[in-house]
């Protein structure tokens, strides 16, 4: 009889669990919850190696407990994010009361730092994954290898809690298996403009920029790893034949890094004769008239941008290596393409004052763009941000209190409270969303009564945001 394994985002908050992007959604505008890709990826190489996968998403419900008891697994391995780190810890707990032999692995951003004292706190951990987790796991199943020969995991000998050496990154992203969409029930991961199925596409690995506040590169490496078009196109085209599926987000650290990688990719889709829409996130200086044009025609239909400040000063103390204008430029080129424009700014950072805040809100509506999220800085553990906090601001951070990142500030700045930093976030929302130009424009876009309802629940969001 084949090994079973159950793979699990926790029964908390609903989030984005991304490495490099743990984000929970309650305080967000339009952000619709992702599929478990991360754990799709694993639970196929689960199945490569002979075992029984089972994939479980327990934020959008649920009982654990009875799959624990009905599944019987061998193995549970859940993302652990940070926001939630204790809260989803417990799910190891839980599985050694109802399954004493069981082998309980976790994963997730927070163990590239914090790993031996996660370790030595939760007694019912049985491994500790630290990186990108796919080989790992797969050395872990196969079960032909002592712990301290597979790297990437923490593990321990008696009381001791060891560290087998870090693992390199994985080169050939096409090697990999394409996710086990088959383990779950598509249908729940849904656009909120038009309530079309939809799926993440992970294109490529890895960012050069090492921006203060984002994991990108900690946890995926300063190389850009692609995965090659024709790998890209050939999931794709499994999601549309196999689970109906037309919509997707090309998942990426920086997506049109590489304009030769992209513009071939493009003319790859063109070529294939599908037919679907896909967004991607890009930085705000990487792109010009000509690609957006092409990533339109390919059937892009939004793009995210992390423009970040409005305020040079800012831009410029966390090594954005970005100009306004750049942002300009990009923005303006989007637009004129048709393509939809989400950007993103961070409130809060170290040397915020009131004025840099003034400076993004008044940037914010100058670039006029679909869609905005102002998010409050939280410095994640592994980020230059965490460690600035703790060498140069001299804060006690307890994680603990990061349930509601991104909006409630666990830090102040040199010159403004966290009450302050809180008041001049929930400033720039209503003042970028309650503009009756914006309320108009977004009005006559309208298309679908799906987009009446996302909107109205967004609006309602922002009215009644505390």
């Amino acid at each position: 009889m084949a090994k079973k394994i159950l793979l699990i985002y926790p029964k908390s908050p609903i989030m984005n669990r991304e490495d490099r992007c743990q984000q929970p959604t309650k305080e967000l505008l339009v952000i619709p919850p992702l599929p478990p890709t991360d754990l799709l990826y694993l639970a196929a190489v689960a199945e490569k190696a002979g075992l029984e996968a089972f994939v479980r998403d327990y934020s959008l419900g649920g009982d654990y407990k009875k799959d624990l008891e009905e599944i019987k697994p061998d193995y549970v391995l859940a993302n652990i994010a940070t926001p939630t780190l204790y809260s989803d810890l417990e799910c190891f707990n839980v599985a050694k009361q109802i399954l004493p032999k069981v082998v309980n692995i976790a994963k997730g951003a927070i163990f590239l730092t914090k790993n031996s004292e996660i370790m030595l706190e939760n007694r019912a951990l049985t491994y500790i994954i630290s990186g990108e987790a796919e080989e790992t796991l797969k050395e872990i199943l196969e079960n032909e290898k002592e712990p301290k020969d597979i790297l990437g995991l923490w593990y321990r000998e008696g009381f001791v809690v060891k560290f087998s050496g870090v693992r390199p990154f994985i080169e050939d992203l096409d090697k990999l298996p394409f996710p086990a969409r088959h383990l779950i029930n598509n249908n729940i991961y849904r656009r909120p403009d038009n309530n079309k199925v939809q799926a993440v596409i992970k294109v490529s690995r890895g960012c050069p920029y090492h921006c203060f506040f984002c994991l990108a590169t900690p946890a995926s490496g300063r190389k850009v790893r692609m995965r090659s078009p024709e790998n890209i196109i050939a999931e794709v085209k499994e999601c549309i034949e196999k689970y109906k599926i037309k919509n997707f987000i090309f998942w990426s650290d920086i997506f049109n890094y590489d304009r030769e990688w992209t513009m071939l990719l493009c003319e790859k889709i063109i070529k294939s004769g599908l037919k679907f829409t896909w967004s991607a996130n890009t930085r705000a200086d990487t792109a010009d008239e000509k690609m957006a044009k092409y990533m339109y025609k390919a059937g892009c239909r939004l793009v995210s941008l992390g423009s970040e400040s409005g305020s040079q000063f800012i831009l410029d103390k966390i090594g954005k290596n970005i100009t306004l204008n750049d942002i300009r430029d990009t923005v303006k080129a989007f637009k004129k393409a048709n393509i939809k424009i989400y950007n993103y700014f961070v409130i809060g950072l170290p040397w915020e004052d009131e004025q840099t805040v003034q400076d993004t809100i008044d940037f914010a509506i100058e670039l006029d763009t679909d869609f905005v999220s102002f998010y409050t800085a939280t410095p994640l553990p592994g980020t230059r941000f965490y460690n600035y906090a703790l060498k140069e601001l001299h804060e006690d951070i307890d994680i603990e209190n990061y349930d509601n990142a991104y909006y409630e500030p666990v830090l102040k700045t040199y010159s403004l409270s966290k009450e302050q930093v809180l008041e001049l976030h929930k400033r720039a929302v209503k003042s970028f969303y309650l503009r009756p130009l914006y309320i108009l424009k977004m009005l006559t876009k309208i298309r679908s009564f799906y987009e009446i309802k996302s909107y109205f629940i967004a609006g309602m969001r922002v009215l009644l945001s505390r």
